[in-house]
């Protein structure tokens, strides 16, 4: 990979962006490891640099564009200035709104352009606003700008493909499906013992498009049927204190969120079934940490995370409480020793090296991109 040199660009970052803050660094890493040089940046209260064992790390002054403290960096000449100092002949990008122009200033120079979706637009601001036509006219329009745009577009599931599918075909522009991985040694069982109480657990984003409610009252719904069970919440968002109030009465416990990586991996495996129930989920990082841990995942029947999981290794339903609810008795009625080494053979499936392998090839070399989808 001598020559090879990435730019990572990761707007919109919070301190609840936990999982796909976590998949730019684990690639990064990758890259480094393989023999690239790699430049990371992220938007920031001001201006800084640090330099690391895996490449400089440039924080861009951004503002807060929400509650929950995510900033976004709305002056791309700010990071065309870091770009013109680091020369990249690739530049990775994940953000669909504010940083158009520095795909064109990318494309002046030489260097190639990857937009690393990791995200349906169109689902995510349905769900949130509950306005679906509306939603997905404008978010078509901002598709059919991004293909043309960019080089290549790298999507992370099938359900994810669709939403680039046709934009991207007229366009010429390049669509590879490159699914994430997990880090086995890191996520691993530990910590599981049998308990008369049905223990559930959640992790992730606490925030309406990534269904936190409907896990809640899938939990609630057990809880109404007279089952033992007991949810357990890691993370935090702007609707917490909302979700706190729906379980009410109910034995839910919100524990905020957990940084330490380790420590989540064993709070994930000290529990029976992990809920990762929403439909519009593009991949599900989340579900493979939890499947690493040795715990099964009851899911949404659409989406992203529903094609990370197997008949073995959980369980799916439509995105309905009650429905949900049946497919975690369904999962918690097979032996622990069997549905727990399902779990984990599942996520053997998803090594962080073939994805950094695959990324490698788009950013090294153009004419393969096409076969590495």
């Amino acid at each position: 990979m001598t020559g090879v040199r990435i730019a990572q660009i990761a707007n919109f970052v919070g301190p609840a962006s936990g999982g796909m803050r976590f998949a730019v660094e684990a690639l990064g890493r990758g890259y480094v490891e393989a023999g690239a040089e790699r430049l990371l940046v992220v938007p920031g209260p001001y201006d800084d640099r640090v330099r690391t064992a895996y490449g400089d790390v440039v924080q861009v002054r951004a503002p807060r564009v929400s509650v929950a403290g995510y900033r976004l960096i709305v002056e791309p000449w700010r990071v065309v200035d870091v770009l013109e100092e680091f020369a990249p002949t690739s530049v990775e990008m994940s953000d669909k709104t504010t940083l158009l122009p520095v795909v064109r200033w990318a494309r002046r120079r030489g260097a190639r352009t990857t937009l690393l979706s990791h995200e349906r637009l169109d689902d995510m601001l349905a769900m949130r606003t509950g306005k679906d036509a509306t939603s997905r006219a404008s978010i078509g329009l901002l598709n059919r700008v991004l293909v043309r745009s960019v080089d290549q577009v790298v999507v992370t599931s099938r359900y994810a493909h669709a939403e680039f599918a046709a934009v991207a075909a007229s366009a010429g522009c390049e669509l590879v499906r490159v699914p994430l991985g997990v880090d086995l040694d890191l996520f691993r069982p530990r910590g599981w013992e049998p308990s008369r109480t049905l223990r559930l657990v959640l992790a992730g984003r606490l925030s309406r498009e990534k269904s936190p409610h409907l896990a809640v009252a899938t939990a609630l719904a057990l809880h109404r049927r007279g089952v033992d069970v007991r949810l357990d919440v890691h993370g935090d968002g702007p609707h917490r204190a909302e979700l706190e109030a729906l379980a009410a009465g109910a034995p839910a416990h919100f524990h905020g969120h957990l940084g330490d990586r380790v420590a989540l991996s064993r709070r994930l495996g000290e529990a029976d079934v992990a809920l990762s129930v929403c439909p519009g989920e593009t991949f599900g990082l989340a579900v493979l940490e939890a499947l690493a841990s040795g715990t099964p995942v009851v899911t949404a029947d659409r989406g992203g995370a529903r094609e990370l999981v197997d008949a073995s290794s959980g369980a799916w339903a439509t995105p309905d409480p009650e429905r949900l609810a049946d497919a975690v008795l369904r999962v918690a009625a097979r032996p622990p020793v069997v549905r727990r080494a399902a779990a984990r053979a599942r996520a053997e499936r998803f090594p962080w090296q073939r994805t950094v392998d695959r990324m490698l090839l788009l950013h090294g070399d153009p004419r393969v991109a096409a076969t590495a989808g």
